[in-house]
């Protein structure tokens, strides 16, 4: 028992590290130093949104074609090959490449962190909580996803610190020292993919859920379930507001007037709050059904949307600046850990979970293509609180639809399992 406990640790603790570090190049660097990458690159919001959606056209197919591969090969062949080949790409995002670079780039990205590694780690962790832990399994992934994320965050924060001055901050020094935080990122996450390839060992259990062979009466049988339907809509909407946190560290340098480095500390303090939600979310799944926290977490996505959107947040309200941020980010990220946790309660059969999560995210993470361009839209055509503002109504709308699907998902499970 001891090591099996030991193995089903480690198992965990890699789909973590990896589950994370896969989108820290194309993502969390963006989230932390926005401010800086808009500055380094020479590009605008509207730009960068372009980068997100080109990335997210590739993700669109790779979703959709990726998600049988995880149901016929084993999750660390995947997930390694696709973590050395997005740190190589950090080679090229390195050298301050131009608007075209970068776009093909974020395609690239699209592919590797898609295509190969995105259905491999849902079904894992699938396996990995059994019938009675998704709550658990979903919230270790995606709290411990956001801890990894948060430390990437203050490593970034603490390498761009070493080669700035205290004092004003020089155009060369801010490349220089973007570009050091690029290059150990990238050399962590290749460490990483290594790792994973070699020691994401696959318990028997899993073994049993690979088929021989991908077939279209997979794809038929989950298109019939209710629940893939639903978790489209869900996902769709939780993740609009996923993409919207990517602003809270421009929302502090544009509205609050904060300077690069506090911004980047703004940014990296919301990534510890993930971990929290998804640890305390996951256990509270457990114990009822994960659809009613689900309704909760988008219920305060609307609630912080509209303190946003209202215009009362302004520099010098610190206090209601976090406060919000808190609320905020609690509900987006308790929604985040569960729209796959209910995939249990949905009746989706564990032997096609990458074939279901291929065709759910092929639809539900759209966002990927939109929601990019329309905040960088907002941002750009109107600077400072009231581009802003227009983020955060287009989350308060989301959230609500969001709600209603899952409201939905929640009855019609519960009418399942009473049969």
């Amino acid at each position: 028992m001891k090591n099996i406990s030991r193995q089903h640790v480690l198992y965990i603790t890699l789909l973590i590290l990896a589950g994370e570090s896969v989108f820290i190049l194309p993502f969390v660097l963006a989230r932390v130093f926005r401010a800086t990458v808009l500055e380094v690159f020479q590009i605008n919001n509207t730009e960068l949104g372009l980068c997100f959606s080109v990335y997210g056209i590739v993700a669109f197919f790779s979703y959709l074609f990726g998600g049988p591969l995880a149901d016929r090969f084993p999750p660390r062949k995947l997930m390694g090959t696709a973590l050395l080949l997005t740190a190589l790409g950090g080679l090229v995002y390195a050298n301050s490449p131009s608007l075209k670079t970068l776009t093909i780039l974020y395609g690239f990205w699209g592919f590797t962190t898609i295509f190969l590694f995105w259905s491999a780690m849902i079904k894992a962790t699938r396996v990995w909580g059994g019938s009675e832990n998704q709550g658990k399994a979903f919230g270790f992934l995606d709290g411990g996803r956001g801890l990894v994320g948060a430390l990437f965050g203050l490593l970034g924060v603490f390498v761009f610190s070493l080669f700035v001055s205290d004092i004003q901050i020089t155009s060369k020094e801010q490349i220089k020292a973007f570009h050091y935080v690029i290059y150990v990122s990238s050399a962590l996450v290749a460490l990483i993919g290594i790792i994973v390839f070699f020691f994401l060992k696959v318990d028997e259990e899993a073994e049993t859920t690979t088929l021989d062979k991908i077939t279209f009466k997979n794809i038929k049988t989950v298109l019939k379930l209710p629940a893939v339907w639903l978790l489209m809509i869900i996902i769709i909407c939780a993740y609009v507001g996923y993409k919207i946190t990517d602003i809270f560290s421009l929302y502090a340098n544009d509205v609050m007037l904060y300077n690069e480095v506090d911004a980047a500390k703004t940014g990296t303090f919301l990534l510890f709050i993930r971990p929290v939600v998804g640890v305390v979310i996951g256990f509270l799944a457990d114990r009822s059904r994960a659809s009613i926290y689900l309704c909760v977490g988008f219920i305060l996505s609307i609630f912080g949307a509209i303190l946003f959107s209202s215009g009362i947040v302004n520099e010098g309200t610190d206090i209601l600046f976090f406060l919000s941020i808190i609320i905020t980010a609690v509900g987006v990220y308790a929604a985040r850990v569960l729209y796959f946790a209910v995939m249990e309660e949905g009746n989706i059969p564990l032997a096609l979970t990458g074939t279901a999560v291929g065709i759910i995210s092929f639809m539900g993470y759209t966002p990927e293509i939109f929601a990019g361009p329309a905040i960088g839209y907002f941002l750009d055509a109107s600077p400072g609180k009231e581009g802003h503002q227009g983020v955060f109504w287009m989350l308060a709308i989301f959230s609500a639809v969001g709600f209603v699907a899952s409201f939905i998902f929640y009855r019609i499970s519960k009418k399942a399992a009473s049969f």
